[in-house]
């Protein structure tokens, strides 16, 4: 899955590195970068809610990109901060619950055949793992402890929430075609919760008596906190 994501990371970068250096020649601060990014993924929940599916899907990826560029031309243009990190990080939970909020108003509708009180326990599970992934990670980093192990980090989620979306979207209300978009959600579920239980398991062992203070080895630190 990392090899995958690296992989994925560099097209992008490649991609979009016009735009990633002109917002560096013109100095654009990363915090507002950010905020776009934010307002970008806000608005797939808007869509989810009108059950525009497949538009929701191409914002979230879109709002992906942002995250991308953030970062990079924090480090370019010397503006990045520790404000800037927490900021980043903090609008990221924002609009990641925005999201899940957006899923649960498409599935939560009982005038449509698509309603399904079974996926919203699925898509809360799925939003508390995803917190759960970033909480387990901030407490460990506290105590000193790099903590970025497990296969649904945020890029994953935006990847796999997006492109489900985005290509299954306006076939979300014909029968087979909206399993896709539900096995999205219940794998990622299923997959936020074991990752932050993989987190907490990684501490403990960092944290034992004869454990490694760090544990640090093989692994590279990600631009900012999951």
């Amino acid at each position: 899955m990392k090899l995958v994501r690296d992989m994925g990371e560099r097209i992008l970068r490649k991609t979009f590195e016009p735009i990633m250096a002109w917002l560096t020649k013109h100095r654009v601060h990363p915090n507002v970068i950010s905020t776009i990014g934010f307002v970008v993924t806000c608005a797939s929940g808007y869509f989810f809610h009108q059950h525009m599916v497949s538009r929701a899907g191409l914002l979230i990826l879109l709002g992906g990109v942002f995250d991308l560029f953030d970062g990079t031309v924090a480090r370019r243009t010397g503006l990045a901060s520790s404000f800037g990190a927490f900021y980043d990080s903090t609008l990221d939970r924002l609009s990641e619950i925005v999201v899940y909020l957006g899923l649960l108003s498409l599935y939560n509708d009982y005038r449509l055949a698509l309603g399904d009180v079974a996926m919203i326990y699925w898509i809360v599970g799925a939003m508390a793992g995803s917190l759960m992934i970033s909480y387990t990670r901030a407490r460990a980093e506290a105590l000193k402890i790099k903590c970025s192990v497990g296969l649904m980090q945020r890029p994953e989620r935006v990847i796999l929430i997006g492109f489900a979306a985005l290509i299954f979207g306006e076939r979300v209300y014909l029968g087979q075609q909206g399993m896709v978009l539900k096995a999205v959600i219940i794998l990622l579920a299923i997959l936020t919760n074991l990752t932050a239980v993989q987190r907490i398991w990684w501490v403990y062992r960092a944290t034992r008596p004869d454990g490694e203070p760090k544990l640090s080895h093989g692994l590279e630190e990600p631009a900012k906190p999951e």
